[in-house]
């Protein structure tokens, strides 16, 4: 085994493994397979099965480790059934690639569990694809089925999902992974900040290997007792002994970064824009400061509790107190007609800041957060793919961090940070990546005397970590600070607050899931063209209760009727013509949709979209931390494990609006309904300046307004 030196030394390091017996071996994928697959990639494939089919895929993102688990779980098809655990919003995503790179595998053969009820195919498919949030202690029909199965290969994409040792997602996945005879486990960043993260995953692939919890935790975590008042507490987040730790990594884990595999892959540049704040806009967050240094001075017994809220809170308030610099930098970028860019947020107030800037500047965007279907998003993500005057993707770092592919984009916003270095470097990749012509250039907005400070050196400190333990060297978030005075207007800008008025404004270009989300900013996404048959039940059907027909300009249309996709659109070809024959799972039985018809993105054919019934919408939570869509029996938020009662605030305020904005929607004329699917504005004004006339024309007494924007200004 070359150590990790002479590794990045060797212009080829897969050479060690590829041997030509060894390719030999590969002879068994498919032809179409065999030949996409890159040197390392088949190397990664060797890897696993001189194994025998049980380490993890630790490749850097972007670096296809999807077709790498397809090929290895190929060659044991004799022994599926195969089960894939993945994020949810991934589900789909991972049954194109299976229909795409396995030719002989059937649309009916591969099953998507929708719900914790849906068990009706899991013993008759050879494929079952499963979302970790229906991973929970009360879904013992689903476990009992999954149990019963004996699935013998098992593939875990993202597995640091099992990070926490606590989770019940990690319990219940556990024993699934030991008693599977061949386990891949896949993800760019085995551990997100500490070794800690490492233990579950490791534990799942060879039990008791690096020995139990407490003696893993002493060796590898530095663990030792620490006191919070008078309360005595283990405290496992430190870091030991990395370079041991590294070593035995090596022997179940293959992990490639970009830089050694792909030297013609275009550079990422990371450049930090500090600017500073008014003084009247960190008025609040100054306070709180105030009151974290208080604390900390004198903890008690409660104190943890207390300061990590408090941290919350100040996260929160560092992103107003930006939105207004970041509206503008937003807008500076799309002074360049051919930019294409992503931006990525955590909080829903920086996201819609971010949605307002790009509706002021009159351009074309995308945007994925939490509440947006994963079954949708894929063809969002192609979307900005192939539609050159789609400029900008507003992406949550969580729902939209990982699982997604952004070649499209050359520059990449980070309009607030995040907790964590895998997280950065997750959203980092999703433009940085194969199939990446140019340079990536990566901007952190840090706002000067706020939370962003401490969070950058922090993600600095974990970095260290990380890459010490998995690439056997200490790494840093490299980033260059040219050009600080270009920056200056920033500290400029008009301080900006969350209008809870804008929050009902849409565009009527991004109308999405009308009377779903209505009341709220992010409904403005263009309905998918249906191509392949989806269940009813699960986060399409739960969060999806009506699409919106919209009439697309002929040169921003999508994919034609009757094409082919090169990018695998002939798999969704064949998985319609196998509708009439396919076996619908018993929840479709148990409880069936109504149909409404809708047309897809490219605005030429319509397609049939399963409605929601009302009773499970509501049932449904919405994380009001993060804004994912959790299934009702999670008590935490699958994304950012947030508890439950975090979103009542939001969700109160949003059921208050409700029966507001249907009166208003049945008040609407047939002629403003028309209007609401033109691509384009109805006025070439900017959208402040229609708000403007709207409110003067509403105080004169006029008649009713003529765009979907204003129609929301009236029903408040």
């Amino acid at each position: 085994m070359p150590t990790a030196g002479e590794k990045r030394k060797a212009p080829t390091p897969w050479t060690s493994y590829l041997t030509n017996e060894a390719s030999a071996q590969l002879d068994f994928l498919p032809d179409k397979l065999r030949a996409k697959l890159l040197p390392f990639q088949k190397d990664g494939i060797v890897f696993a099965l001189r194994r025998g089919g049980r380490c993890m895929v630790a490749d850097e993102m972007g670096l296809g480790k999807t077709i790498q688990a397809i090929a290895i779980s190929y060659f044991y098809k004799e022994e599926w059934p195969l089960l894939i655990v993945v994020p949810s919003s991934l589900r789909y995503p991972w049954i194109e690639e299976l229909e795409k790179w396995i030719p002989e595998l059937e649309p009916e053969e591969i099953n998507v569990i929708t719900n914790k009820t849906d068990t009706g195919r899991i013993a008759t498919s050879r494929v079952t694809v499963l979302g970790y949030g229906l991973l929970t202690t009360d879904a013992e029909t689903l476990l009992e089925a999954l149990d019963r199965q004996n699935f013998r290969v098992v593939i875990v994409d993202e597995s640091h999902y099992m990070k926490s040792r606590t989770a019940a997602r990690s319990k219940i996945l556990l024993p699934m992974v030991q008693k599977a005879q061949r386990a891949i486990l896949l993800t760019g960043t085995p551990a997100l900040g500490r070794p800690e993260e490492l233990f579950m995953q490791i534990e799942a692939l060879f039990p008791q290997r690096f020995g139990t919890w407490v003696e893993y935790a002493k060796r590898y975590c530095n663990a030792h007792i620490r006191y919070f008042g008078k309360r005595r507490q283990w405290d496992c987040r430190g870091a030991s002994n990395l370079s041991e730790l590294h070593q035995l990594l090596n022997d179940i884990m293959i992990r490639r970064l970009k830089s050694e595999v792909l030297s013609q892959l275009p550079p990422k540049v990371r450049q930090r824009i500090p600017f500073d704040l008014a003084p009247a806009t960190v008025k609040e967050l100054n306070a709180s400061f105030e009151e974290w240094q208080k604390l900390m001075r004198a903890p008690d017994a409660g104190a943890m509790e207390t300061v990590m809220g408090l941290i919350t809170r100040m996260f929160k308030q560092t992103a107003i107190a930006k939105a207004g610099a970041v509206k503008d930098y937003i807008k500076m970028l799309l002074q360049n007609d051919s930019l294409k860019f992503l931006v990525f947020a955590h909080h829903l107030s920086m996201l819609q800041a971010c949605t307002e800037a790009v509706i002021e500047s009159k351009a074309r965007y995308i945007r994925i957060d939490g509440s947006v279907p994963s079954s949708e998003r894929i063809h969002l993500v192609n979307q900005f793919q192939k539609d050159p005057d789609t400029r900008v993707a507003i992406l949550s770092i969580q729902a939209a961090g990982q699982g997604l592919t952004f070649t499209a984009a050359s520059h990449v916003v980070f309009a607030e940070l995040f907790w964590d270095p895998g997280h950065i470097k997750q959203a980092e990749d999703r433009a940085h990546r194969i199939g990446q012509c140019s340079s990536v250039n990566i901007h952190y907005l840090i706002a000067n005397g706020t939370l962003d400070s401490l969070m950058w050196a922090m993600l600095n400190r974990k970095a260290q970590v990380t890459g010490s333990t998995l690439n056997g060297r200490k790494e840093k978030l490299q980033a260059t600070e040219d050009d600080k005075e270009k920056w200056g207007f920033l500290q400029f800008a008009e301080a900006w607050t969350p209008s809870d008025s804008f929050e009902e404004l849409k565009d009527p270009v991004f109308t999405h899931f009308e009377k779903e989300k209505q009341h709220d900013i992010r409904s403005f996404f263009l309905p998918k063209p249906r191509k392949r048959p989806l269940e009813t039940s699960g986060d399409a059907a739960e969060a999806v209760k009506e699409k919106t027909t919209v009439a697309s300009d002929p040169r921003n249309m999508a994919t034609k009727e009757g094409t082919t996709d090169k990018n695998g659109v002939e798999p969704e070809t064949k998985r319609l013509k196998s509708l009439s024959t396919r076996d619908h799972c018993s929840a479709l039985e148990e409880k069936p949709s109504l149909q409404a018809k809708a047309t897809s993105i490219d605005g030429v054919h319509e397609v049939k979209s399963p409605l929601a019934s009302p009773a499970l919408s509501e049932k449904r939570w919405q994380c009001g931390f993060c804004t994912f869509l959790n299934d009702p029996g999670l008590p935490y938020c699958e994304m950012c494990e947030s508890p439950q009662g975090r979103a009542a605030g939001l969700n109160h305020r949003q059921d208050n609006n409700k029966e507001e904005k249907e009166e208003s929607q049945k008040s609407t004329s047939k002629n403003d309904q028309a209007r609401l699917h033109c691509v384009k504005p109805c006025s070439e004004q900017p959208e402040v300046e229609r708000l403007a006339r709207n409110k003067e024309e509403t105080s004169k007494g006029e008649g009713k307004t003529d765009c979907h924007f204003r129609q929301g200004m009236e029903s408040q």
